[in-house]
């Protein structure tokens, strides 16, 4: 196959998908590819399997400032408004209560800075600061066992929102394609990109794409095709795999614990899986693998290459190993990885949540987890927690670890008026209509009949 296209898309993530979405019915651009190497769309990172189910607003996730949280609360009010939009059914998430538990005077007290103070509550006016006897009407479990002297303190709000990322992201296709001048391949893996004097030829493994303007949304492999452009010589990726365990039915909803701030993927929670509320996930695990995919040996070589074996990335990753909050919790996520050893030293964990459950209750999961590209930065040889993107000649590279899928329409609405620009005032990009489609549709506290019951 072969083709010419004004944009070209380069993967079929939840990411991908939201900017084909995006440029496909609220643009004039009057031909677009996306192109996925494998067989089906949203078969690595944007599975329901391989990432936390998680719209993240901001509102329970300790370790976002105020003003991150500000920018994270959009990004989730677009993507929930596509969802009360287009699933009534329920086929791609489901809504639930969702809360940041505090346990013992500390946290209770970190929690109510965070409420009052902070101004969290004023942000967010479906939270609220709850007690004991309030978190055990919702999740009994988090209350039962525990001692009745230990002070308990939840934030919580109904606008918990569980995700199919990968159902959301063949919804986005799907109502893509019926748009005129808009081609999806499957099973086509770019081979080569460079650069013309009229955009880029893109090499596959199924023939060639010329286009104007391009964006690479291939989460960790966008950096390795920006470095083979020239881009990102600054940056390097930090890869860490992610793993669940699973018990029998015990929450409703999503219990957060309080994150560390220099741990933004660490902080462990329990929730009911999107498609089977029987079962229960506790996690992540977060261990660091040499692969820019779970599970795929192939992709050591795509690790290395990223990598770049130099000075100031080794400097880099030996700065930030030896942090003392960083490196005893790399080690600790190693052991859960063993046999009986692992659930035995990941117990606590989930114990802070639910204090019954005991060692028999939980099993690792099998078949769960992905990998999320940490971005580093060789220049200050520091983590750059959150979402990269490197703007280029005519063309964008997204890299997007956590929260990338909860922002992937704020990011496709972004991105799609940098393409705007790109092609020099020759097409539009019809916002007003783009947000009427999407955020316009997220319930507000006023609006009648929300919110939705706290337990449902």
């Amino acid at each position: 196959m072969s083709g010419k296209y004004d944009l070209v898309i380069v993967g079929g993530g939840i990411s991908g998908a939201s900017l084909l979405y995006t440029t496909a019915t609220f643009t004039d651009v009057e031909s677009i590819a996306l192109i996925e190497k494998e067989s089906e769309i949203a078969a690595i990172n944007s599975h329901c399997t391989n990432n936390s189910q998680t719209l993240h607003f901001g509102d329970i996730e300790t370790n976002y400032t105020l003003e991150k949280a500000e920018e994270v609360k959009e990004g989730a009010e677009l993507l929930a408004g596509y969802l009360e939009n287009y699933d009534a059914d329920r086929e791609m998430h489901d809504r639930r209560s969702k809360m940041v538990l505090g346990v013992g005077d500390e946290e209770v007290d970190k929690l109510e800075r965070r409420y009052e103070d902070e101004g969290f509550g004023a942000l967010f006016p479906k939270l609220r600061a709850i007690g004991r006897d309030e978190i055990a009407d919702l999740e009994p479990k988090v209350v039962e066992g525990r001692d009745p002297d230990t002070e308990m303190l939840a934030l919580q709000t109904p606008d918990g929102y569980v995700v199919d990322y990968g159902e959301v992201t063949k919804s986005l296709v799907d109502r893509a394609e019926e748009e005129a001048g808009v081609d999806v391949y499957t099973g086509t893996e770019v081979t080569d990109v460079t650069p013309t004097l009229d955009g880029y030829t893109i090499e596959t493994s199924d023939g060639r794409f010329d286009c104007d303007v391009s964006v690479v949304a291939a989460g960790s492999h966008s950096l390795q095709m920006a470095k083979e452009l020239g881009y990102g010589q600054d940056k390097v990726l930090l890869p860490v795999a992610g793993s669940f365990f699973l018990a029998d039915d015990l929450l409703n909803g999503k219990v957060y614990t309080l994150q560390m701030k220099k741990l933004p993927f660490a902080a462990v929670h329990g929730d009911a899986d999107v498609h089977d509320d029987s079962i229960t996930r506790f996690g992540p695990t977060a261990k660091l693998v040499p692969t820019l995919e779970r599970g795929r040996i192939s992709t050591v070589g795509d690790f290395l290459d990223v990598f770049g074996l130099n000075g100031a990335a080794f400097l880099s990753y030996a700065n930030i190993l030896s942090d003392r909050v960083l490196l005893p919790y790399v080690l600790r996520n190693l052991v859960y990885d063993l046999p009986e050893v692992g659930p035995r030293q990941f117990l606590p964990h989930v114990q802070k949540v639910v204090p019954s459950v005991e060692l028999e209750d939980i099993e690792r999961a099998k078949g769960y987890g992905g990998v999320r590209p940490q971005i580093v930065d060789t220049k200050a040889k520091s983590l750059d927690m959150g979402e990269a993107k490197i703007v280029g000649d005519d063309i964008i590279f997204n890299i997007t670890p956590s929260p990338g899928a909860s922002t992937c329409l704020k990011n496709a609405m972004q991105d799609t008026h940098t393409l705007m620009d790109f092609f020099d005032g020759e097409y539009e990009f019809d916002e007003q209509a783009f947000r009427a489609d999407t955020i316009d549709n997220f319930p507000r506290p006023d609006t009648p009949g929300d919110p939705i019951p706290a337990d449902d």
